[in-house]
């Protein structure tokens, strides 16, 4: 086969977004260039890949079988390309980093702190989504490495999943308002019966709290909710509701207080994702050993809320 690897990002942007023009828009190629690129590599397979239609272009059987392969061979080449110019020197590498909205506002960002001050010349990218997304990102090839919860996602056909911290949820209210117990433990029941500000359901840990409200058969009472994290965080500081959190978005918010729950003790796992069959570049390689360090000095700081994982 001739196939070559501008006909294969080719081919992987238009069926990415279902139309040759506005591919070549985003390739910064002319759109006759694009699709004579296309039909090489149509003729060289011997198989149409695209239903070509005035309204967009949707993937044949042979298309969708080629899609994947496409991806990985893309992502191969790019890390090839990045592992020779880190080791010469030409260029900066480049970690592109995901990371679910929780863990953005607290452990990724001592994370990307701690790594930008040792290694300046690295460029990062941030994908910040839920879990399961993250995880189609990198079968795609389109991240690094992803930190998820595995408490959510119990499994990635093709990504090795490794625990960091095992962490639980707690209550927070605002530390200008009386607190919610003076025993520092609340139970799920007594919860339920405080006005509460709950999460958009995209985030994977809304739909903890709610399964363990079912199960409980309770009703909470919501002032307000869809929420994003740090509109959640700042509601509670002023005093509107309290809310069901991570354990680790307290650290450095003397705004905010915690309760641990009683009885009902909610946790999450939060892993470190990688490509299964993708050898990290050097730059990736630096990247999970500042995860590991930054994680592990986390639980250390949580204290009993937080801990090392058991691998």
């Amino acid at each position: 086969m001739d196939m070559n690897l501008e006909q294969l990002r080719s081919f992987a942007e238009v069926a990415k977004l279902g139309n040759f023009t506005r591919a070549a828009e985003s390739l910064h190629l002319a759109q006759p260039s694009l699709s004579r690129q296309i039909s090489a590599l149509e003729q060289d397979l011997g198989a149409e890949l695209f239903h070509r239609a005035r309204a967009g272009s949707s993937l044949t059987t042979a298309g969708e079988s080629l899609l994947p392969l496409a991806r990985r061979m893309l992502a191969d080449a790019d890390t090839v390309r990045r592992e020779l110019d880190e080791l010469a020197g030409l260029r900066r590498g480049r970690v592109r980093l995901g990371a679910t909205p929780t863990l953005c506002i607290s452990l990724v960002a001592e994370v990307l702190n701690a790594f930008h001050a040792a290694h300046p010349a690295i460029e990062l990218h941030l994908s910040e989504h839920g879990s399961r997304r993250l995880l189609d990102e990198l079968a795609a090839g389109e991240l690094d490495i992803a930190l998820v919860t595995t408490s959510d996602v119990a499994s990635a056909a093709h990504a090795t999943l490794t625990p960091l911290l095992v962490e639980e949820l707690v209550v927070i209210s605002s530390a200008g308002s009386p607190p919610v117990t003076s025993s520092g433990s609340v139970t799920l029941d007594e919860v339920a019966g405080l006005p509460q500000i709950v999460f958009s359901s995209s985030y994977d840990l809304r739909g903890a709290t709610d399964a363990a409200f079912r199960e409980a058969q309770l009703m909470p009472d919501v002032v307000l909710e869809g929420a994003e994290m740090d509109a959640v965080l700042r509601f509670v500081e002023r005093g509107l509701g309290v809310a069901i959190v991570p354990a680790m978005v307290l650290i450095d918010r003397p705004g905010l207080r915690g309760a641990r729950l009683n009885g009902s003790a909610l946790t999450r796992t939060i892993s470190l994702a990688r490509p299964s069959d993708v050898a990290p570049t050097a730059a990736v390689s630096v990247m999970r050993r500042t995860i590991s360090h930054t994680a592990t000095a986390f639980a250390a700081r949580a204290g009993e809320t937080m801990r090392p994982a058991a691998v």
